[in-house]
Order: structure tokens, then sequence, then C-alpha cells
């Protein structure tokens, strides 16, 4: 059964743009570079200081100002999981322990429920740590769906950024050293002139970036920011690479860029690796790998959850400034984009098969809610696509299910015609029919909170 015709949303008009009454004296320009400017220390988990480097304006996603009174982002309490957890702690229901090695580090994750074998590596001086970090001494990122906790060795601090349903990433840090009553710290306008730029959708963000560093991990030419639809061989300049991926080629494991080579950096003997022992000290973190597949999972979901926070700030903003009709088209055309995303309509294709070598491809998939049939949009496929059913495991976040309203209920319809047929884009053309059907039964399985015209119709045709 479909859907009344008033719940259809109008096809999105080509070029729209975004355009906001602030009630500020200072127009979104002014406010976003004066954000660039403020601070002496940035926060860089993923690399976005210098993701899309010399790109000042992102036409697609202009700034919004944190300060709209619809975001208040600084102002309004934070509600991510250390926000949370720090609440815990402070009235005796959580605590930290210190650990004689590792300080704190293991306990926050446990915290946190994110696994040792999540970690990645990155040895490109892409953080305020800097100087402590080089391919000798890379900084190792854990991470789960909504937490990233960066560890560099004999820092003074954690790195964590932690996803706020509506707000988007909070960017704390932990001292390290041990306390009696350790806390989380929260940064604000120190971490958005990196975290909330053009790489990050002009929202506070997260960004996986690759770049051709230097032999001591310093920046090189050519950075961008990476996701799911960047081609491998473009992939992970500035980070450890741990798996296998036959005759494919990526940028991972590698320094030095050189001129002379077509490819612009020297990649013998950098291609699937299982071992990092002879790069550095291995012992020297919590696991012994930088796993491929957990690098690509964490690629797809940074630009999914800024996708995500972006539409809520953009739908927020415009509901609180009364221009909703008026931004319709607008509105629209993001709800197109994330759906694209969320259905991998446009991934690179995995020409051969990857296979990590941590335990990240077993423990990543038990983490979420399986049909009647036993299958889970966390499943991966790694032989032509990295999951075995395209649509984004992101579905299930407490950020997704907080988008307003007339958003959220956009992208339910926008995915409802694309598995039902009933668009038939050329971009989604890559989606099979069975594809489609198996989608459409996980989420009925799966996802309580779907719109009643999804559970009233019997099957995909």
């Amino acid at each position: 059964m479909n859907p009344p015709a008033n719940s259809r949303y109008r096809a999105p008009k080509e070029g729209s743009q975004l355009s906001y009454r602030t009630g500020c004296a200072l127009d979104y320009w002014t406010v976003t570079r004066r954000l660039f400017l403020l601070g002496t220390v940035s926060l860089v988990l993923m690399g976005t200081a210098w993701a899309l480097q010399g790109h000042d304006e992102n036409v697609d996603f202009p700034p919004i100002p944190s300060d709209h009174k619809a975001i208040q982002y600084q102002e309004h309490p934070a509600d991510d999981p250390v926000a949370r957890l720090g609440r815990q702690m402070e009235k005796g229901d959580g605590k930290l322990e210190f650990d004689p090695k590792w300080g704190y580090l293991p306990s926050v994750l446990k915290n946190l429920g994110i696994n040792v074998d999540s970690q990645v590596l990155v040895f490109s001086k892409t953080s305020f740590q800097a100087s402590r970090i080089s391919p000798a001494r890379p900084r190792a990122i854990y991470f789960n769906d909504t937490v990233s906790v960066g560890y560099v060795q004999e820092s003074q601090v954690l790195e964590v950024a932690s996803l706020d349903p509506k707000q988007g990433m909070v960017f704390y840090t932990l001292d390290v050293g041990k306390s009696a009553a350790p806390s989380f710290n929260r940064q604000d306008m120190s971490c958005l002139q990196c975290h909330m730029s053009p790489a990050t959708l002009n929202i506070p963000g997260i960004v996986v970036s690759s770049l051709y560093p230097s032999d001591d991990g310093s920046l090189g030419l050519r950075a961008f920011a990476t996701d799911h639809r960047t081609p491998l061989e473009e992939r992970w300049g500035g980070w450890y690479v741990t798996g296998t991926h036959s005759t494919m080629v990526h940028r991972g494991n590698a320094s030095a860029y050189n001129s002379a080579i077509p490819s612009g950096a020297d990649l013998r003997g950098s291609q699937n690796l299982t071992r990092l022992d002879d790069k550095f000290n291995t012992s020297a973190y919590l696991g012994t790998t930088s796993d491929i597949v957990a690098l690509m999972t964490l690629e797809h979901q940074t630009r999914m959850t800024n996708l995500i926070t972006r539409m809520g700030w953009e739908t927020r903003v415009a509901a609180e400034d009364g221009m909703l009709e008026e931004l319709r088209s607008r509105l629209d055309s993001g709800i197109a984009e994330m759906v694209t995303y969320m259905l991998f309509a446009d991934e690179a294709p995995i020409r051969e098969p990857i296979a990590g070598v941590s335990a990240f491809t077993k423990t990543f998939p038990q983490r979420g809610p399986r049909d009647t049939q036993g299958r889970s949009l966390r499943d991966f496929d790694l032989q032509k696509r990295l999951f075995r059913y395209p649509l984004s495991y992101m579905v299930y976040s407490e950020a997704f299910d907080s988008l307003p309203d007339i958003a959220r209920e956009g992208v339910w319809q926008a995915l409802y015609d694309v598995l039902t047929g009933q668009d038939r884009s050329p971009k989604f053309a890559r989606l099979s029919a069975e594809d489609r059907r198996a989608v459409w039964e996980i989420l009925r399985d799966t996802k309580p909170t779907l719109p009643a015209y999804w559970k009233s119709s019997a099957s995909v045709p």
C-alpha cells in the first residue's frame, strides 16, 4: 500500500541553496571564519584540519552559526555518551580505573563500549599533538558508532569525540595522570576551528583524510577527505593499514612523496601487510593492527554521521526561522543526498576480496539487530562492496531517530520509493531486486519505528 499523497515531498529544484535568517549582526561567513581563528588547540581525531585543504567554502553545505537559537551548540547541555558517563561518575554510578601501563585508556574504552579490535593507526601529524606523532609513534584511534578515542604515546591527554544526537560531535580531553576524580573536559571553540569546516559539512563533525606524508609524518601534498565513495587507490595516505586486498593498491603504510613516481608515493613493500612490528614498536599499543575493514567502516561512518547532523541542523534552523516552506527544495536535496549515501549508491567498487586481520570483522556484525532470517545491516561482504546489505547501519542510531519529524519522514519516504521501485533513478541502478528486498525485509523486522505504510505493504514488488 502506498503512503498518502500528502506525505510525499516535492522534487528538489536544481541548484537550490541554503539561506536562513540568523537574527545576528554577523553573516554566516563572518561567524564561521571567526571560528577558524579562535583557540590554539586543534583536537583533530581524524585528520580534519587538512582535509579539503585550500577550500574555504562549500556551496553545498554553507556555514550555519553554532549560536543560532535553534542550535546553541555551546550553551545547550551535551547529551552524548561521554557526557552521560561523566554524569554517572559525578553521582558515583560510574568509575574510571587507572592502569599502571595504559592509564585510563582501557577503562574509558570499556565504559564507552569500544572494542580494542577497532584500533586504527595514523602516523601523519594531523593533530594538535603533532610533535609526538610520527611513523615510529603513530596515533591510535578506537571507535564505535558514536565515540572515537585518540591515544598518543607520552601525551598528557586522551582525545575524545562523542556524538550528541542533535548537536553533532562534542569534543573532550581526559587528563591521563592518575586522579582521585578523573573527568572529561569539554573542548568547544578550540576544536571547532578544524572540526566545523567544509570537510565536516560545516557542522561539528569528524572526517578521515588521505595525504602524502613525508618521512617523519609531516604533512605532504594533496590532502583530501575520504569515505566509501573514494577509490581504494586514493585512500589512507598517512595511515597504517593491515589486511589483504590482492592486487588492489592503496596509499597506506608509505611515506615520502616522490614526484618521479606516477602515483606520487613509493608504495613498495606497503601493500597486503598483516603485521606492523617491523614499522614500529607495536607493544606500545593495546592492539597490534590497523585493520583495513575497521578503516573502511570508519570512513563510511564519518560522512554518514555528518550528513545526519547537517540535516538536523538545517531543518531545526529553518523551522525556528519560519522558513520550512521557502527552503523545502533545499531540505529535499539534503534528504536525497543522505539517502543516496545511506544506500551506498555511489560506493567505489571493490574489485577483489578484502580481509582484515583483527577480530573487527567478526565483532562488528555482532553489535546490531538481526531479522528473522538472521541477517543484519552490519554484515560485511568484502568481495565486491563493504557491506552485504546496502543500507547504512546508522539508520539505527539515536542521531537518526532524533532528526526533526519532517526530515526523518522525508528520508523514510525516499527509502520507501527506492526499495519499492517507485524511484528508478539511474543512480540506484546498482541496487538489485535482491538487494532491495533484503534491505526492506531487514528494516521491517528490526526497526520498530518504521512508518505505518511500510508495515502495511506485503512485500517489495
